[in-house]
């Protein structure tokens, strides 16, 4: 059994190249000494704000026993320490996928730089989509979402979360977080680098906003719709990347996609249209930051207009894209036309040359040699 040879030359401590094959390690110990605060008396009550959710509230006797729950949770600045915790565990979690899976898989089909960067891509955000899909539909169907559809614009008089509610919202919020360190570990280009970041930004800017408003029952479905539509893209982009014969499920894919934006416009206006209608908080002028109520009119046309504007855009971009690659492929496939019907001709032109020219060695009478005396 052969032994696996180290390289030749080890990259220096704290330089770029040994940042990035060792980030993974590095980032665990950074979390290692929150989970070792926890056994000393000292410094245990730091390490909880970091380990655990914070800002809980009691429920009262009769709330509790009808809600099944003893603890509810608000939101406040602590929760910044809790969610830079577990982006350091989606930084350890991102790296032991790429390690363990994307990276084996790469090398087992001996893809390219490009198929591999798009390979890890795809698996990261695929993975992600599908736990995200999953529990989100749990918490949906444990809190009774879908069956009372009221629930998203009844907003609760105590603006108080589940704890699964709260948990769901702090890993999406460190998720996303995490993505702007692993634009520097996975090598992206610079060309690529303000798209990533809108796209990130645009994930943080409505997952926060659902959070701090206190409309959770409705980003959270947001969410849900979402996070399938992407992964439904994902998936066809890897079929497509492995096959090129899976155009229609590319085609497939994009009328599913303007399907899920159409859904989430209904979806936003009709909530926030019925939670105009039936909240006593219109006359409200100003946001009472105290018992964190900003169920006002403002807010919420702010949340609508947003929601609107944002799938609009997207779904502008979508169209614009297609009609591009549509544009592109139809004046590729002219040319290709073209360039058959000139070689085509050029083959005839040969062809007719070379049988003139076999004509004029048939018909002139070969040449004798003349014998040596």
């Amino acid at each position: 059994m052969g032994l696996r040879k180290k390289g030749s030359k080890n990259p220096p401590v704290l330089s770029h190249e040994f940042i990035l094959q060792n980030h993974a390690d590095m980032v665990s110990c950074v979390g290692m000494f929150f989970v070792l605060g926890l056994m000393f008396e000292g410094t245990a009550e730091v390490s909880i704000v970091f380990l655990t959710l914070q800002h809980g509230a009691p429920v009262p006797a009769g709330e509790a026993a009808a809600a099944g729950v003893r603890t509810l949770y608000h939101y406040g600045v602590k929760d910044l320490a809790t969610v830079f915790f577990y982006t350091l565990v989606a930084i350890i979690v991102h790296s032991t996928l790429q390690d363990c899976v994307l990276d084996k898989i790469g090398r087992r089909m001996q893809f390219t730089k490009a198929r591999q960067s798009k390979l890890n891509e795809s698996g990261q955000l695929s993975v992600f989509y599908v736990v995200s899909c999953v529990w989100g539909t749990f918490i949906l169907v444990s809190e009774n979402c879908l069956a009372d559809p009221t629930l998203l614009w009844r907003a609760p008089s105590h603006h108080l979360m589940t704890f699964q509610m709260k948990f769901f919202y702090i890993s999406q919020l460190a998720y996303w977080f995490h993505s702007f360190p692993e634009l520097y570990f996975q090598k992206i280009k610079k060309q690529d680098i303000p798209g990533q970041l809108i796209y990130i930004g645009l994930h943080l800017f409505h997952i926060s906003g659902a959070y701090l408003l206190y409309l959770n029952h409705l980003g959270l479905l947001l969410l849900v719709l979402h996070y399938f539509v992407e992964l439904l893209s994902h998936l066809c982009g890897l079929f497509y990347f492995s096959d090129e014969n899976y155009q229609k499920g590319v085609s497939l894919w994009a009328l599913v996609f303007i399907s899920g934006r159409l859904v989430t416009l209904i979806v936003s206006i009709v909530t926030v249209g019925f939670h105009l209608a039936g909240s006593d908080s219109q006359t409200r002028n100003t946001t009472d930051t105290l018992t964190g109520n900003v169920n006002v009119l403002a807010a919420k046309i702010a949340v609508l207009s947003s929601s609107c504007s944002i799938q609009v855009y997207i779904t502008w971009t979508l169209i614009t894209v297609r009609v591009q690659r549509w544009v592109e492929d139809s004046t590729l496939q002219a040319s290709n036309v073209k360039k058959k019907r000139s070689t085509s001709k050029g083959k005839s032109r040969k062809r007719t040359e070379n049988g003139m020219e076999t004509s004029n060695r048939v018909d002139s009478p070969p040449k004798r040699k003349e014998k040596s005396l």
